[in-house]
């Protein structure tokens, strides 16, 4: 029998799809504080993001899942205040998991999540508006974003709202009659602070509301050694603190900076986390901008999750994401400006590369009965081109 472990593939295709979009945003703000602009931002305003092609490739190697493919992304400004763009990114997934070795077989299918989006500055505020279609074969999800940020005290500090809207459709293999629906809604309150003409530092909170079936049709809780359906409840609130700072410590146009960022995560269902990461950034001649970055991440488990049941309740899970768990991961970024000319177009060719660990403290893989742990590795390249 061919099955799917749906969630976890999710999963990981939106963390590639973060950390894809991640990027870019990273790089124009590390360039612009390697560069010293900071003490020129209060005359500048709200600024739209530069008109831009990007071609990428992504791959995620590890616990039995290949998820890869290609993805594209196009913006263009009009008349200097709003900025149209749109996004296809593909993921075609070959996935032995655990849960799949272990409960049925390996399977491949693909996920494709296509998206628009506008951006409108007006003095110091920006508004931006985007809206996101995902595919698979036994799950459909759509999202719709909202955004607004407004600069204050003389462009010094920046205030920041946003509200998330999902629609998604979970589906089963082979059972026509399977239909389940999940809403989620997401809402975010940002603060930026611009500290000195080299620092600056940030505070976001974000709320999840999360209400329907939020769990896998095919994966089993196992109850005195024996495997039995799943359940988990069917609703979920979670809170999220994040504090970053960035600060350029080049000195001597050296142009370097190093960033850390902590947050905190808790929900309804006791799950608690902990995130820290430490990274350092620098430019190497005129053309090339390399950064480095640790990552560590730790959890408790939720209230109905075990490894092995020994009595009978309502909700019960054996999903190992809603166990005890911790992983580290270092990375690397890399970009080159390979063609410029300055004013009218810039080519450049960029690359990233991720190793992680993750360690399982309350969940056996059933054919050893040893602590579960496996290795990971994500990969980009992609070419980008302002213009």
């Amino acid at each position: 029998m061919a099955a799917t472990s749906g969630s976890n593939v999710r999963r990981r295709a939106r963390a590639l799809a973060w950390l894809r979009r991640a990027l870019e945003p990273r790089s124009a703000y590390l360039a612009g504080l390697l560069g010293g602009t900071l003490a020129a931002v209060g005359a500048k305003g709200a600024e739209l993001p530069e008109d831009q092609a990007e071609a990428m490739y992504h791959l995620y190697d590890g616990g039995g899942v290949i998820a890869q493919g290609p993805a594209v992304l196009v913006r263009k400004s009009i008349a200097d205040t709003v900025s149209l763009s749109a996004s296809s990114y593909v993921d075609m997934v070959s996935n032995a998991s655990i849960d799949v070795v272990t409960q049925a077989s390996k399977f491949k299918e693909t996920r494709l999540e296509e998206g628009v989006g506008a951006q409108y500055a007006y003095r110091d505020s920006l508004l931006s508006l985007s809206t996101t279609r995902s595919h698979e074969p036994d799950y459909t999800a759509t999202g719709l974003n909202l955004d607004a940020s407004q600069d204050v005290f003389g462009g010094l500090t920046t205030v920041s709202l946003g509200y998330s809207r999902g629609w998604d459709t979970v589906l089963k293999h082979n059972d026509f009659n399977f239909s389940k629906a999940a809403n989620h809604w997401q809402y975010r309150f940002g603060l930026t602070q611009i500290l000195t003409p080299r620092w600056i530092a940030s505070a976001n909170f974000e709320a999840v509301s999360d209400q329907g079936y939020l769990q896998s049709p095919y994966r089993a809780a196992r109850a005195f050694g024996a495997f039995v359906p799943e359940n988990d409840p069917s609703t979920r609130t979670s809170r999220a603190l994040t504090l970053r700072a960035n600060g350029d410590v080049g000195g001597a146009g050296a142009r370097s900076a190093v960033h850390a960022e902590y947050r905190y995560f808790w929900d309804t269902w006791n799950i608690k986390a902990h995130t820290l990461e430490l990274g350092y950034s620098r430019y190497l001649g005129d053309r090339w901008l390399v950064d480095g970055y640790g990552r560590y991440y730790r959890q408790s488990h939720a209230l109905f999750y075990s490894d092995d049941f020994t009595t009978q309740q309502t909700y019960m899970s054996r999903n190992r994401q809603l166990g005890t768990y911790n992983d580290e991961a270092l990375g690397t970024k890399a970009s080159y400006s390979a063609w410029r000319v300055p004013g009218k177009y810039e080519v450049k060719l960029n690359g990233a590369l991720e190793l992680l660990r993750f360690n399982y403290q309350d969940y056996t893989d059933v054919r050893t009965g040893k602590l579960y742990s496996f290795s990971a590795a994500v990969m980009e390249l992609f070419v980008s081109a302002t213009f």
